[in-house]
């Protein structure tokens, strides 16, 4: 819920899986708390000294087996029923049969890549979250409150219990957030309807509703009350309750209770953070780190119809081979190279240039205010460091195509794409590796790659 993170402990030997799995459940999953750690060791001792809600663990670890390390952490009485999910890429029958004897909740094949596993553990998530939620509790009889809030704390919700509405109320004016107008400290209220102090449980109802101005969808607020009759119903309901329960208390319908009033705060919360979520998940490329087309669309025509960017270029680049290599090496492999290229890109041009995922292995870079001889410079400059990244060791190279509005500023973002789109076409018929430029109609230019050595002689090797 919205003052609830979701804390998962991702368990894993290598560097960039960690940090490709924590920057994709960090873009895409609100309120997820990301804690990686490299070894079976380092996260029995974090288990140890905090709380996690989800233990994602790879089934080969630097100094362990992940079943081992599931074992351990389900001798242990902190995170005995902690939902644990192996990430392998072989589940055989016999690691199955042997892992759900060790306690693991629940496997992932790697071989699906990324992007895969973070939709897993939100499905994951979303059907095994329990029940979660911070309640303001006002009861003035210290039996009813105790055991009252025992069966509640049982449930996993966290109580704050006050005996007066006086102070309840003094604690909601504290957490409310002056610019929001939110209390994002308490997912809902629940109350005695009589209350000894001067200002009964229906006196705070009508504070919470009238002087915050807290919705019931805002603030839900579940009335307890003895009377067991229509008229003190209505009187609840008119007053501002969500719902309400009798004493004496039954557990299973104080639950329940409960948990359709904070689904509607959820429900709330989730609907007030779509909007601005969507913005952000549709801005980024949570794989690549870059920004996605989407902010592309919405944001090159302001820069296309700028006089002061004049000129502008699109680089259009393309990863070669790149079906071929997840083909053989797998998806994975595929998903490390498109990331390690996106920290690239975002490494060169992110301070003057708006670099996008385009398609599947195609990324776009438009630049502003430079000329013919600086944006080829700056396409041999990238395609000289792609050569270099073998990123998980192995050899990459790209294809680029350029173009610009020079010579014709009334060019649309779609024209100057299809331009850049003609360029790469040709770089890639004429043996890949290298950028074109499309000018004036033609592909004008087009540079075979001609490494040096480090002698300084002419490296003849094709390419």
């Amino acid at each position: 819920m919205h003052n609830n993170h979701t804390a998962i402990l991702v368990v894993d030997g290598s560097e960039v899986s960690r940090t490709i799995i924590s920057r994709i459940l960090t873009t895409e999953m609100e309120n997820t708390q990301i804690t990686t750690c490299g070894s079976g060791e380092e996260a029995l001792k974090l288990l140890r000294e905090g709380h996690y809600d989800l233990v994602t663990t790879a089934l080969m670890l630097p100094d362990m087996d992940g079943l081992d390390l599931t074992r351990a952490i389900r001798k242990g009485d902190d995170h005995a029923y902690t939902p644990i999910i192996v990430v392998s890429g072989d589940a055989d029958t016999r690691l199955l049969r042997e892992g759900f004897n060790a306690g693991v909740t629940d496997y992932f094949d790697k071989s699906l890549g990324y992007k895969a596993f973070v939709e897993f553990i939100k499905n994951f998530s979303r059907r095994n979250a329990g029940l979660v939620g911070s309640i303001l509790y006002v009861e003035d009889s210290k039996t009813a409150a105790m055991v009252t809030s025992h069966v509640m704390e049982k449930h996993g919700l966290k109580i704050t219990h006050t005996t007066s509405a006086e102070v309840a109320l003094q604690i909601l004016e504290q957490a409310m957030n002056e610019s929001s107008g939110e209390i994002t400290d308490f997912d809902m209220i629940i109350t005695d309807f009589y209350l000894k102090g001067a200002l009964t449980g229906g006196d705070l109802l009508h504070a919470v509703r009238t002087r915050l101005h807290l919705s019931q969808q805002e603030m839900p607020v579940l009335v307890v009350t003895v009377a067991d009759n229509a008229e003190k119903q209505a009187e609840v309901f008119h007053a501002g309750a969500n719902d309400f329960v009798t004493k004496p208390i039954i557990e299973e319908v104080l639950i329940a209770r409960i948990r359709s009033l904070l689904l509607i705060k959820q429900q709330h919360n989730a609907l007030r953070l779509q909007a601005e979520e969507m913005r952000r998940i549709a801005a980024t490329d949570s794989l690549t780190g870059v920004h996605s087309k989407r902010y592309l669309l919405d944001n090159a025509g302001k820069l296309m119809n700028s006089e002061s960017s004049s000129p502008v270029w699109a680089m259009l680049i393309d990863i070669d081979n790149l079906t071929e290599i997840n083909k053989t090496l797998g998806y994975l492999t595929g998903d490390h190279i498109l990331a390690a290229v996106g920290d690239l890109l975002n490494q060169l041009f992110d301070e003057d240039g708006m670099v996008v995922r385009f398609g599947g292995e195609e990324f776009a870079v438009l630049m502003s205010r430079i000329d013919a001889g600086q944006a080829q410079e700056r396409a041999e400059t990238l395609r000289r460091r792609i050569e270099q990244l073998r990123p998980s060791g192995v050899d990459i190279t790209i294809s680029i195509g350029l173009a610009s509005n020079i010579g014709h500023p009334e060019l649309d973002l779609n024209s100057l794409i299809t331009h850049a789109d003609r360029a790469l076409s040709a770089a890639k018929n004429g043996g890949r590796n290298r950028y074109c430029l499309y000018a004036d109609g033609e592909v004008e230019f087009s540079s075979p790659p001609v490494p040096v050595t480090p002698s300084g002689q002419d490296d003849t090797l094709s390419h």
